[in-house]
């Protein structure tokens, strides 16, 4: 069965309402209720088989099933994926090519979909649409294991929506989509399978992509929190000067400090906050004795409460409400706290609440316990007590639905939003983002408010999907380091956005929202950098190539993968790198994305990573890791790699009359990527620098210093005509090597003198990293670069500009007196050949510089505190074609750790001389 058919019959199987018969795995059931309680009765026979999958949720049962919607979706591993998607591994892919994704995407966040719910991080579902239109047809199965809110599903679901695709820009012809002209995909539906760590994160991916009854559901939700206003709607009312009731909307809460001149108790919003103004003062002057204070210096007031929950008598930080912003109508009010509210919040703070709520202790976390100092230590001390009250009041009714899990989506998307983590700020409130931070000047929101608001946002959505077909996303919850419930080369695309290092802490996070459901992250495998859990760069990494790994075997042959990268720290991006293609992919492209602009430039070094990264890997094809294979240890192994490699590239980028470099196919990148696929499938390099870059001349045509196959010349040729002008990658100048690729982009644009070339070369200067000893210009110069000094005609590449830029001297022959003056001393780029020779003697020069280092080294323990990376990357180039591991091992760990992370070439050899030598 081909993918188009295999759609048809994904979504024939669903296709029913919600009160019809119902066809799922072959059987039929009266209705979806039906469906779903035969499911769950399944699903509770395989949860102790399910345990053993990494990534198993901590919680009862009975939780995990009455959260399930199965065989779609499992709060925890799915067991049925392999069911659900057996007639999809049948397509034949040996057809399939697809370049790297370059287009330029712009993608605001400011739509339905994205106010819905406010998780850390979301990719926008429309950016994501155009990956999955270029990468896949319909009918294709997309893997996203760190789906996060699931829009990699929303994505995949909407490529068959008439009205969004158009809205991309994509011209629409029957079913083909046109993208420059030319047909570039098809409309349709993809299959999605989404997976997360957190329970949180697939309740929310389950509610954006199996859309309920529209029409019943918001019948039932709004019935729902008529209820829960009917029981909590006394505990937000208030009075304006004329006594009339209002409504409260929020209310502040103040920190309470204690001066250090009079000893008396200062309410931080009465000294701070100047309501007139709309100013919070830094420098604050005690209102009793009048003393200048700055925040920073001045000690909490304490209280003591009895927690009967707890069973506990606890100290806490002192906070009182002091100021009501209400409604009386649809009239807005705001005032002082007063007298009637203090007695109000006293009635609450007495009565005695049925409800269930989460009283768990915050888990131990670099985050989630970092209010312990303030005495706010289980999770219900994160609430007043009347959100704390509206919250239980609203789960005791929608258990009670059908829809349970359905409501639980608005319901989370209220509950941080309810807590005091909201700071009270001029023109917004909202918590610190990524953080649970309790602030001195807290928002108190109206809980029930927030229900009906994202009620609202939620009905948006489902409006937007009612009437389409009611496909449904394939949801489960495990850890990507073990996709057992995954056929190998089943997925046609995986586009990810994985956790970077230290950046989240999702888990901690999400506790707030887990205690709610009782299910909680399984932190074991949670691939981040947490102190807590005892997981550093090395623990990250070693967790991100068991996803990467898994991520490979479950990918066809010569498809693709895109990983979203943000992080500023060049280590996390090489442990990225390193992971990725230590599983076997082959990166293919890396592109910085302009957040403002919209558009991708190419980069080459490791400061990009300051920027939002994009990263295209693919996995190769069977096919061409045999031969490489059976022409290991010999010179023919690098050049099929070069081959495969460059059949993945893409033949040319350009935009708007404008031609980039393609770094991918320049020389020095080429090699790099062939001596990463041997070192990291543990095969002898089989050519040093200086022979690939003759042997690559040899054997490819050259356009514009880019390497291409001969069937790709044509096409590069006829629309390289077309446009006027060449852009360069844009890169800065951190070490040799990227002031090397600087030098060159200099001097492909125009031959120059070294007077002409030093001014801009120094100004570069200013981002070289401490620990590198950068050789001077002249040496790197004649290292890299040839020079014109009159001997024989003046060299093709400084004639072409020449005669481009000085109308005077064309026509004139190579040998004409005017053309040499006007050519003396300019250098230029060689050609392929002498290039060749020139990386000869640099190597010769970089292995005795390392030489030099090791002698330096020998009877010491000193650290080497600065040196040539050029040097230390030839060295153990060189070391480790002759096996030579030790030495390696033993220069790594004599120059700075850093320094080793932040270099992915470095990192690589090391690596893997630590794993040859068991280390």
């Amino acid at each position: 069965m081909n993918n188009n058919s295999m759609q048809l019959s994904f979504n024939e199987e669903k296709s029913q309402a919600d009160n019809g018969p119902v066809v799922c795995l072959g059987m039929t059931f009266k209705d979806d209720e039906e469906r779903r309680e035969y499911f769950r009765e399944e699903l509770r026979k395989k949860l102790p088989e399910l345990k053993k999958i990494e990534g198993f949720p901590i919680g009862e049962d009975e939780d995990i099933i009455a959260l399930s919607d199965p065989p779609y979706y499992t709060a925890c591993p799915n067991p049925w994926i392999k069911d659900i998607l057996k007639e999809s591994t049948s397509g034949d892919s040996s057809e399939y090519r697809r370049e790297p994704f370059s287009a330029n995407i712009s993608e605001g966040k400011n739509d339905a979909v994205y106010n819905a719910h406010s998780y850390h991080t979301k990719v926008p579902y429309k950016a994501i649409m155009r990956y999955i239109l270029h990468y896949t047809d319909p009918g294709d199965v997309i893997l996203d294991g760190f789906s996060g809110t699931g829009m990699t599903g929303l994505a995949a679901r909407r490529c068959g929506d008439y009205k969004t695709v158009k809205e991309l820009g994509y011209e629409i012809e029957s079913e083909n989509i046109i993208k420059d002209k030319e047909i570039s995909s098809k409309l349709g539906e993809r299959i999605a399978v989404l997976s997360d760590l957190s329970p949180s994160a697939t309740l929310i991916t389950y509610n954006y992509n199996n859309i309920p009854n529209v029409s019943e559901f918001i019948k039932e939700a709004e019935l729902i929190i008529n209820k829960v206003k009917n029981d909590n709607q006394w505990m937000f009312v208030t009075n304006n000067n004329e006594s009339q009731a209002g409504i409260i909307n929020n209310v502040v809460w103040s920190d309470v400090f204690i001066c250090p001149n009079c000893s008396n108790e200062i309410v931080y919003w009465d000294v701070a906050v100047d309501i007139k103004k709309n100013k919070i003062l830094n420098t604050v002057e005690c209102n009793h004795c009048g003393s200048q204070l700055e925040k920073k210096n001045l000690d909490r007031a304490w209280e003591t409460k009895y927690d009967k929950h707890l069973d506990k008598t606890l100290r806490f930080a002192k906070q009182v409400p002091v100021y009501i912003f209400f409604s009386v109508g649809k009239k807005r009010f705001e005032k002082n706290i007063d007298e009637k509210d203090l007695q109000l919040l006293e009635k609450i703070e007495n009565k005695d609440f049925k409800d269930w709520f989460p009283i768990d202790r915050m888990p131990e976390g670099d985050e989630s316990r970092r209010n312990d100092r303030m005495g706010f230590t289980h999770v219900h001390h994160f609430y007043t007590k009347r959100n704390l009250q509206t919250l239980a009041s609203f789960v005791k009714h929608s258990k009670e639905s059908k829809y349970f899990n359905h409501l639980l989506f608005f319901f989370q998307a209220s509950i941080t939003r309810a807590t005091k983590t909201n700071r009270f700020r001029f023109g917004g409130t909202g918590g610190l983002s990524g953080t649970l931070y309790i602030p001195s000047l807290i928002i108190e929101r109206n809980a029930i408010a927030l229900l009906e608001k994202k009620l609202q946002d939620y009905k948006k959505v489902l409006i937007e999907e009612d009437g389409k077909s009611n496909h449904k996303t394939i949801v489960s919850n495990q850890s990507t380091t073990d996709l057992i419930n995954i056929e190998s080369n089943s997925i046609d695309y995986i586009f990810t956005d994985p956790p970077f290092g230290k950046n989240l802490m999702y888990s901690e996070l999400n506790y707030l929202w887990e205690s709610w459901l009782k299910l909680i992250t399984n932190t074991h495998d949670e691939a981040i950098m947490n102190n807590t859990q005892r997981k550093g760069l090395t623990e990250y990494q070693l967790l991100m190539e068991k996803c990467f790994e898994n991520y490979y075997r479950v990918l066809k042959p010569g498809h693709w993968m895109t990983v979203e990268f943000s992080n500023s720290q060049a280590s996390v991006w090489n442990a990225i790198q390193e992971a990725i293609q230590k599983a076997g992919f082959v990166i293919a492209n890396v592109s910085a994305l302009d957040k403002k602009q919209g558009s991708f430039k190419a980069v080459t070094t490791t400061t990009a990573v300051k920027q939002d990264l994009v990263i295209s890997a693919y996995k190769p094809k069977k096919e061409n890791i045999d031969r490489i294979l059976k022409t290991i240890n010999t010179t023919e192994s690098a050049w099929i790699f070069v081959s495969q490699h460059l059949e993945q590239l893409p033949r040319f980028i350009g935009n708007k009359g404008e031609a980039e470099v393609i770094p991918e196919r320049t020389p020095r990148i080429l090699f790099d990527r062939m001596v990463a696929y041997h070192v990291q499938n543990g095969l002898p390099v089989p050519i040093s620098s200086a022979e690939f870059q003759a042997g690559v001349a040899q054997r490819f045509p050259m356009r514009d210093g880019m390497v291409f196959l001969e069937s790709q010349v044509a096409e590069y040729d006829k629309k390289r005509t077309l446009v006027k002008e060449f852009t360069q990658m844009s890169l800065f100048v951190s070490d040799e090597n990227s002031a090397i690729e600087w030098l060159r982009q200099q001097l492909m644009k125009k031959p120059q003198t070294r007077q002409d070339i030093h001014p801009n070369f120094m100004k570069e200067l200013q981002h070289i990293e401490k620990h590198e000893l950068l050789p001077e210009l002249d040496d790197l110069l004649n290292q890299n670069f040839l020079r014109y000094d009159g001997d024989g005609p003046v060299p093709n590449q400084i004639l072409t500009y020449l005669r481009k830029n000085y109308k005077d001297l064309r026509g004139l022959e190579p040998t004409d007196p005017k053309v040499v003056e006007k050519a003396m001393h300019r250098w230029y780029v060689p050609d392929p050949n002498k290039q060749a020779d020139l990386e000869k003697l640099r190597e010769k020069a970089l292995l005795r510089e390392y030489e030099s280092y090791l002698k330096e080294l020998e009877g010491n323990k000193k650290k080497l505190k600065t040196f040539r990376t050029e040097a230390i990357r030839a060295g153990f180039k060189k070391a480790y074609s002759e096996k030579d591991f030790e030495s390696i091992v033993k220069v790594g760990e004599r120059i700075p750790e850093k320094v080793i992370q932040e270099d992915d070439k470095l990192l690589m050899y090391y690596d893997n001389a630590c794993i040859r030598l068991g280390l």
